[in-house]
């Protein structure tokens, strides 16, 4: 009799730590969860710039977009301002801030192509910056207007085929406070698609974590050139 006891004992202890085994991971994710997505709580910045007409190329003509307006002149452009964690980022945060107004966004379009990705950043991205509208789309300038985009770029009157690593040794060579592993050129479909880099919250150069970088190791990208 005090075996079979001792045997459910047993059974029932076995029980208790296998379920406490099995809660223990989701207790421990839902805190980690807990920690996310709170806006203004981030480690850095990237700044992604999409180079406008391999977009147009490979997705905004079929769409129509103003942006592809050749009268529009665009190069590159603010895809835009992305807090981002030391692994991994945050996206459309819960944020007691105002969104912004049809104005703040279609005011955004001279740099970011279109007021709906204006409005698409905030959402996504904005909230999470702890800022208002306003400041954040401030930032969000002032990271573009004071990063050198290579002007030769913009000088090539003919589609070209490059390796993907010149895209990155020109944005070095005309800002001299950039480092390799400070930004990375992404591809898509076979062309140049966007340079990223990584800045602090004071909008300083920084370091990129390992899953922003995202080198493209293509020998023959298409670049086309400005419309």
């Amino acid at each position: 009799m005090h075996g079979i006891h001792r045997l459910r004992s047993h059974l029932w202890l076995t029980l208790a730590l296998l379920g406490h085994m099995l809660l223990t991971p989701a207790i421990t994710q839902a805190a980690d969860q807990g920690t996310k997505n709170q806006a203004g709580q981030f480690d850095y910045y990237v700044l992604a710039l999409s180079w406008s007409p391999s977009w147009c190329a490979l997705e905004g003509d079929a769409k129509g977009s103003e942006q592809c307006d050749a009268n529009r002149d665009h190069g590159w452009i603010l895809h835009g301002l992305w807090p981002q964690y030391h692994q991994g980022w945050p996206s459309y945060c819960q944020s007691a801030k105002a969104p912004p107004s049809r104005r703040q966004t279609r005011e955004m379009a001279d740099i970011m192509g279109t007021p709906g990705l204006a409005w698409h950043q905030w959402k996504k991205h904005g909230t999470c910056s702890g800022l208002s509208a306003t400041d954040y789309f401030a930032l969000s300038r002032q990271a573009y207007s004071q990063l050198v985009r290579p002007v030769a770029l913009r000088r090539l009157t003919q589609e070209v085929t490059l390796p993907a690593r010149l895209i990155e040794q020109a944005f070095l060579q005309d800002n001299q406070d950039l480092e390799p592993d400070m930004l990375t050129v992404t591809c898509r479909s076979g062309y140049i698609q966007e340079a990223r880099i990584c800045l602090s919250k004071a909008l300083q150069p920084v370091p990129c974590g390992r899953d922003v970088v995202r080198d493209c190791k293509l020998d023959q990208a298409v670049f086309p050139p400005i419309r």
